[in-house]
C-alpha cells in the first residue's frame, strides 16, 4: 500500500512537473522573453512611447510563457479568455475604435489652415508603395506585402487594420514591427532630416498660420469623410470613426463624447491592443525567417516615408513664392506618427534657430499622414482584398 501510494505520489509530481514552464520551456521563448524585457525597458527606462511598449512588451511575456499543449490558455487556442481579447485584433474592430479616440484628440486647424500641407502628409505614403513593390520582388504574396508595406506609414491601428484583412498569419509581427518603429521615431528621423537638409533650409521660417473660424472645424470631418470615402470606400472603418471622432470634437455640443473617446476608451482600447499583440507574438509564430524580412522591410518602409517627405518639401519650395516657402524639416511628419514626428521637427528646428517654433506647422503634414495611411490601406485593400 505504502508503495502504490508513492507511485502514485511520484507519478502526481511527473505529471506536475511536465505541465510547468520550466518543462516545456525551449531557447525560441527565451529569445521572446527577452524581446519583452527589451520592450519594457525602452518604455520605463528610455520614456520611448510607454503607453504603446509597456502594454506590448508585458504581453510580449504573457503569450510566451512555455505551457503544455491542451491547457487551453494560450492566445491561439478557442475561447481562451486570451483569444477572445485577441478577436479585437483578429477582426479588426479596435483599430476603428482608436481612430475614433485619435480624431476625438486632434486639432485639424493647422491642415485648414494650410491645406497644402496635405501634398506633404501623402509624399510620405510613398514609403507605403515602394515597400509593396520591394516586398514583391523579395519573393512576398501580393496580399502579405501590402500588409507588410502599410508599416512606412508608422501607424499600428492601420498596419493591424490592414494586416487582419490580407495577411492575418503575419499580424503579430507586423504590428510589432509598426510600434516598434513608431517608437524610435526619435532615433531614425533626426539623422535623415540632417541629411537630407542644408543649414539655410532648416532655419527658413514659416508664416503663422490663418485663423481657422468654427464653422470650417465642423465642415472639415464631414467633408473629409465625403471626398475620401467617395474615392476609397474600403478605408470607412478608418476614416469614418476617426471623422466622426473629431466632430464629437468641433460640433461644440458632444464634448462628454468627445471626453469619452479620447480619454477613457482610447486608454482601454490601446491596453487591450497592445497587450493582445504582444501576446500573439508567441515564439512558435514569430521566431521565423519572415518575421526578420517584415523588419527589415518596414524598417525600409519607415526610411522611405521619413524622407519622401522631406524630398516632397525641398521639391515644392522650387514653385512656392519666396514669402510661403515650407521648413523641410517638417516633411518628416508626413508620416502617422501623431505628435511625436511633429515634436521632432520642432526640436530639431530649435537646434539650428532657438526661435524658430515649427510644431504647429509640423502638425499640418502630420495628421494628414493618419489620413493618408487610411487611403493608402484602402487602396491596398480595395485591389488585394
Amino acid at each position: 500500500m505504502e508503495q502504490s501510494l508513492s507511485e502514485f505520489m511520484a507519478g502526481n509530481l511527473q505529471t506536475f512537473w511536465e505541465m510547468t514552464g520550466f518543462y516545456n520551456a525551449t531557447w525560441e521563448h527565451f529569445v521572446m522573453l527577452a524581446v519583452g524585457i527589451f520592450f519594457l525597458y525602452l518604455a520605463i527606462k528610455k520614456d520611448f512611447e510607454p503607453m504603446l511598449l509597456v502594454p506590448i512588451g508585458f504581453g510580449i511575456l504573457i503569450g510566451n510563457i512555455p505551457f503544455a499543449s491542451g491547457m487551453e490558455v494560450g492566445i491561439y487556442e478557442e475561447g481562451t479568455v486570451l483569444n477572445i481579447l485577441y478577436n479585437g485584433v483578429s477582426a479588426g474592430w479596435y483599430p476603428p475604435l482608436v481612430f475614433l479616440g485619435i480624431g476625438a484628440m486632434t486639432d485639424f486647424t493647422a491642415l485648414i489652415a494650410n491645406p497644402k500641407l496635405m501634398l506633404v502628409g501623402a509624399a510620405a505614403q510613398f514609403g507605403i508603395f515602394g515597400a509593396y513593390m520591394v516586398a514583391l520582388a523579395l519573393g512576398f504574396a501580393p496580399d502579405q506585402a501590402g500588409a507588410i508595406a502599410i508599416i512606412g506609414g508608422a501607424d499600428g491601428p492601420t498596419a493591424i487594420f490592414l494586416s487582419s484583412k490580407l495577411a492575418p498569419n503575419l499580424m503579430g509581427a507586423i504590428a510589432v514591427s509598426a510600434y516598434s518603429y513608431m517608437a524610435l521615431v526619435p532615433v531614425i528621423q533626426p539623422p535623415l532630416m540632417r541629411l537630407f537638409t542644408t543649414k539655410k533650409e532648416r532655419v527658413i521660417k514659416m508664416k503663422p498660420a490663418r485663423a481657422v473660424s468654427q464653422n470650417e472645424k465642423i465642415i472639415f470631418p464631414i467633408v473629409g469623410l465625403l471626398l475620401t470615402c467617395f474615392v476609397v470606400p474600403t478605408a470607412l472603418p478608418l476614416l469614418g470613426m476617426l471623422f466622426f471622432g473629431n466632430l464629437l470634437r468641433e460640433c461644440g455640443v458632444t464634448t462628454r463624447l468627445a471626453k469619452t473617446a479620447s480619454n477613457a476608451l482610447t486608454d482601454i482600447v490601446t491596453i487591450l491592443l497592445g497587450m493582445t499583440v504582444g501576446a500573439s507574438t508567441q515564439a512558435s509564430e514569430f521566431l521565423t525567417l519572415e518575421t526578420i524580412g517584415i523588419f527589415f522591410l518596414g524598417f525600409m518602409a519607415f526610411i522611405i516615408a521619413s524622407s519622401s517627405g522631406v524630398l516632397f518639401v525641398k521639391l515644392f519650395n522650387l514653385v512656392l513664392p519666396k514669402d510661403k516657402k515650407l521648413n523641410p524639416l517638417i516633411g518628416n511628419a508626413g508620416v502617422s506618427a501623431v505628435p511625436m514626428s511633429s515634436r521632432i521637427s520642432n526640436n530639431v528646428g530649435l537646434e539650428y534657430d532657438p526661435s524658430n517654433y515649427l510644431l504647429m506647422h509640423a502638425m499640418g503634414p502630420n495628421v494628414a499622414g493618419v489620413i493618408g495611411s487610411a487611403v493608402a490601406a484602402g487602396v491596398l485593400l480595395s485591389f488585394l482584398g
